[in-house]
């Protein structure tokens, strides 16, 4: 991959001879006369360093080192500059600059720079890929070994860790990594199969807090000592997603982050209405038969009463307030809320649903150009990344701090990359979702899936006569006989939710406290 490096300094064309010598040596150049068009180079395209010159006119040197570390914390920066006096060094240093060089530079100066610092990442992958491979057998055995839905969460975490530290490792590596993601899902996907049952007959603590604990364990202690909340659900958000929200707005909050499971299956219509109602499927559909009416799986139509399924669960926990509830959808839902905050930090409780990263998530499903450029995980990180960076929800985390409210920030399930087909048998009745089915006498391979013959055990209704569900396990998709290979080829490597696979059931919840500036 050839390394690309951004130069910004408002007397470019002087630099025109080192340009080309670099172009010479392999690296792609692009120039830029100022921290202005700097910023906006960095946020159309990826720089292996910048060389930045501390003395420009508008926006100084030092100025846009720090808004570059804002954005790009671990991009290599090289400051330039006439002056030697030892505050400008300091304050460039403190900022966190790869190095410095004084003008007038060379070009070999500028290539031995270059080398130390590629060198250092190299050195730096090098050390990630050594203490990954060390850590290997210990994993491993953790894995391996009968461990509680607890030591489950620690197994995820650490996969996902070495995931983000090893996204530029070689392919061989990276597929050892996949391969030990794989091994852990297939245990995974056991552990649920025994355990998830019994989860729904325990008290919290004797089990891992699930949907219906979210607003109960997490939102209501904050609102009964009378301070003012912001909840958000971000629909299909992964623990590595969360992440790289995580880098964004660490400069805002004090962040402390937990984790609870998502009850099965793990869409939208299920899940979230758990979290909102404080209910279980079934017991919604019991207790609010009107909240439950449907004419197809679908989100539109089985998401429709959040707002008021949160209210009724606010009054059963005795909280005398109504929520302000806001779902963002599209584009110009985000500014519309962006618009009215003043209207949401008045209120004790204020709610907020985001589906972009889900309908990123079915985008990329449907479109080939997105998976082309979300061709893998660490991919779709970025893509998720750069969403974030520009996104309103960004903007409404960063004016909720200033304005001193707790955010509570979860997700309702999350996505697994889809890549192994498996054969599911059942009527025209059957739904059609790839990761989970219900409908009557459903048969699919006991290997590659949890087969629910009794809904009541798994506290979900009996819709439209279901007598049975299915949810796949690991990374296996349901296709049906017919039309096999038409669906194999539109739906194989596609992020899908509904099954039981850690990166869909293990989920962030993150109590967000603004930090006093």
């Amino acid at each position: 991959m050839m390394n690309k490096i951004l130069w910004a300094d408002d007397e470019i064309d002087l630099l025109k001879p080192h340009i080309l010598f670099l172009e010479q040596k392999g690296f792609k150049v692009t120039p830029v006369t100022n921290g202005e068009d700097a910023l906006l180079e960095l946020e159309q395209d990826d720089f292996t360093i910048v060389f930045l010159d501390e003395q420009m006119p508008g926006m100084d040197g030092l100025t846009t080192l720090a808004h570059i570390k804002e954005l790009f914390p671990n991009l290599p920066v090289v400051m330039i500059t006439k002056s030697e006096e030892e505050s400008i060094m300091e304050d460039a240093i403190g900022a966190k600059i790869s190095d410095y060089l004084i003008k007038p530079v060379n070009p070999n100066q500028i290539i031995l720079t270059i080398k130390r610092i590629l060198d250092r990442n190299r050195l730096r992958n090098e050390k990630s890929a050594q203490s990954y491979l060390q850590n290997f057998n210990q994993l491993t055995q953790q894995i391996n070994d009968r461990i509680t839905w607890e030591e489950w969460i620690d197994v995820y975490k650490k996969l996902v860790k070495w995931d983000i530290e090893l996204e530029r490792a070689d392919e061989n590596l990276r597929q050892v990594l996949n391969d030990q993601y794989a091994q852990a899902n297939y245990a995974f996907g056991k552990f649920i199969e025994q355990e998830y049952r019994y989860w729904l007959k325990e008290e919290p603590g004797e089990r891992p807090f699930l949907s219906p604990d979210v607003i109960k364990e997490y939102v209501a202690p904050i609102l009964k000592q009378k301070q003012k909340v912001a909840f958000i659900v971000v629909d299909c958000l992964r623990y590595d997603q969360w992440l790289i929200f995580e880098n964004e707005i660490s400069d805002y909050y004090t962040i402390e982050t937990d984790f609870y499971y998502s009850i099965l299956p793990t869409a939208t219509p299920y899940s979230r209405n758990a979290i909102f109602s404080g209910l279980y499927p079934s017991e919604i559909e019991k207790f609010y038969p009107t909240l439950w009416e449907t004419h197809d799986d679908s989100e539109f139509s089985l998401n429709r009463f959040e707002e008021e399924l949160l209210n009724l669960q606010l009054k059963e926990l005795h909280i005398p307030t109504r929520a302000k509830y806001e779902k963002i959808i599209q584009v110009e839902d985000g500014k519309r809320v962006a618009d009215r905050m003043n209207d949401y930090v008045q209120v004790l409780l204020s709610a907020f649903v985001y589906n972009f990263v889900d309908t990123l998530v079915h985008s990329r499903s449907d479109s080939s150009v997105l998976k082309e450029i979300a061709p893998d995980v660490p991919a779709f990180r970025a893509l998720t990344k750069a969403w974030f960076r520009h996104s309103n929800l960004l903007q409404m985390l960063k004016n909720l701090a200033e304005h001193d409210i707790t955010v509570v920030l979860t997700t309702d399930h999350g996505s697994v990359r889809a890549l192994r087909d498996t054969k599911v048998i059942g009527d025209r009745e059957t739904s059609t979702s790839l990761r989970y089915k219900y409908g009557k006498h459903l048969k699919a391979e006991s290997d590659s899936a949890i087969i629910v013959d009794k809904p009541a055990d798994y506290k979900l209704p009996r819709s439209k006569g279901a007598t049975n569900y299915i949810f796949a396990k690991e990374d296996y998709y349901f296709v049906y006989p017919t039309n096999y290979h038409k669906f194999q080829n539109r739906y194989n490597d596609t992020f899908q939710h509904g099954g039981a696979s850690m990166e869909e059931m293990i989920l962030p919840i993150v109590t967000l406290k603004p930090k006093k500036i």
